[in-house]
């Protein structure tokens, strides 16, 4: 956590320092560029919908666009690029806690019914977004989930079997790509109250 601190802090004026300074993520990035694994995934805006403002500063989401190979015009950009690895390096405060979290507190692997540890930004030998990328294609597959159509766009909302204590993983998807994914507390409530169909979770 204390690396994250710091290189989220060097991201709003050093985004290339910020990012080297965890060769992981440096390495994670160039890997799934090569592999042409953001193409799995959506558009998202950094705006956050709960707190009406940027959770990654400008210079951050450019750069981070830069080494996946990526056009992005701000504040819109790539959701895997945005939710999966910028979100580590954001500082912003919402009402869920900071972004990074479904990464690091073991929730969301656990709602998945993968190991501990399995989505780890810096575990294993596949990318962070390889992972997550499987286990929301996993869940967007279940036969149960929720399909809106917005406008002409179709979205689906998967919920995962919940855990003994009513936690569940959600993954969403815009137009057969994915959006986002994270652990939510009562799934149940979500799904009755999520009322009229519209873009979520900042897609775009």
């Amino acid at each position: 956590m204390q690396t994250l601190d710091a290189a989220a802090s060097l991201a709003a004026t050093a985004p290339a320092s910020a990012i080297d300074s965890l060769p992981w993520l440096a390495a994670a990035l160039a890997d799934d560029r090569a592999a042409d694994r953001f193409a799995a995934w959506g558009r998202s805006t950094v705006i956050d919908e709960n707190v009406g403002a940027a959770v990654l500063p400008r210079a951050l989401f450019d750069e981070l666009h830069r080494r996946a190979g990526l056009e992005a015009t701000w504040p819109v950009g790539n959701a895997g690029v945005l939710h999966v690895y910028g979100y580590l390096l954001s500082s912003t405060p919402t009402p869920y806690g900071l972004k990074r979290e479904r990464w690091l507190s073991g929730e969301l692997e656990r709602a998945c019914g993968l190991p501990d540890g399995a989505l780890l930004p810096w575990a294993g030998s596949q990318t962070l977004l390889s992972r997550t990328t499987a286990a929301a294609s996993t869940l967007l597959a279940r036969a149960d989930s929720v399909a809106e159509m917005v406008d002409g766009r179709a979205a689906r909302i998967a919920f995962g079997p919940p855990l003994a204590d009513g936690t569940a993983a959600l993954a969403y998807a815009v137009d057969d790509s994915i959006v986002t994914m994270f652990p939510v507390a009562d799934p149940a409530a979500l799904r009755d109250g999520l009322g009229t169909p519209r873009l979520r979770w900042n897609a775009a």
